[in-house]
């Protein structure tokens, strides 16, 4: 524990986000440790300081990807009946025909493909004239390959409803195939929110449960501000149920504040973020 409190806050990151997945962290931690062939952490705290290469792989053992479909189904409830049906007019009233969405940190595809779900299960009959195209971005190679595959383990359909499920998967065995309708539309792009963003604007942007939760105040203020500036006029931000934004930024209000969904406007003097408090260095 000592260890992440240290070493986290030098790779821009703050302990209390980690400490429900620590043995996670710890664990990988561990296993790099014996490929080094040190045995102490105190020697892997050593090898960091005499070895700067280090620092971006400790980096990718501190990725955490906890992801199901529909997970908070009460945000993706509202998605569904209340934010993307505005969205969709607010595509139209500007004469376009393609809804733009951002999944940051997508991990394996659960909450790109949640959206293309119901998108065409709920939504696509109601706005004929509108698309919907999702580009999902994660830094781990092997997380993007899993998305691409679409093969999942029913872990990660369970906060479906099984007549959903049914409908959009093919079962074989214990395994799990999301049908080819409902990976269109969506193009999962290797890429770390920390150094880069997509191209283009969006209508719709998920970030939730990885820049407000494990990331420092400083590094969060100055990534939200590049996400905004990727959003449309009117767009809607989504961020983790229990998650807030940093203080300080402008151009968001509160649209359902349960589940954490905002709306960019166009005053300076929109939402004034919650202040929390934290503190860190950075390295």
């Amino acid at each position: 524990m000592w260890f992440l409190k240290w070493a986290l806050p030098q790779m821009q990151m703050r302990w209390p986000g980690f400490r429900k997945v620590r043995r996670q962290v710890c664990k990988r931690v561990d296993r790099r440790m014996k490929t080094l062939g040190l045995t102490h952490i105190d020697q892997y705290q050593s090898y960091l300081e005499t070895h700067a290469d280090e620092w971006s792989i400790l980096d990718s053992l501190c990725r955490v990807t906890i992801s199901r479909f529909n997970r908070d189904r009460g945000v993706f409830a509202t998605l569904t009946t209340a934010v993307l049906p505005e969205l969709m007019r607010s595509v139209s009233a500007r004469g376009g025909d393609t809804l733009r969405a951002w999944s940051v940190g997508c991990a394996s595809g659960e909450e790109p493909y949640t959206l293309t779900i119901l998108w065409q299960t709920e939504l696509q009959q109601r706005f004929p004239g509108i698309k919907l195209d999702v580009t999902a971005t994660d830094s781990d190679t092997q997380m993007l390959e899993r998305a691409r595959e679409a093969r999942y383990d029913f872990g990660s359909l369970k906060e479906l409803p099984v007549e959903l499920r049914d409908r959009v998967f093919t079962r074989e065995n214990n395994t799990y195939f999301l049908d080819a309708d409902y990976r269109r539309g969506v193009t999962f792009v290797e890429q770390d929110v920390r150094e880069a963003q997509p191209d283009g604007r969006f209508d719709l942007v998920l970030c939730r449960n990885l820049v407000f939760t494990y990331f420092d105040d400083r590094l969060q203020t100055r990534l939200l501000s590049r996400i905004v500036n990727t959003m449309a006029g009117a767009a809607a931000l989504v961020i983790g149920i229990r998650e807030d934004l940093p203080e300080g930024t402008e151009r968001l209000e509160p649209w359902f504040d349960k589940q954490r969904i905002y709306r960019k406007t166009n005053s300076r003097h929109g939402f004034r973020f919650r202040e929390t408090p934290r503190s860190g260095l950075v390295r």
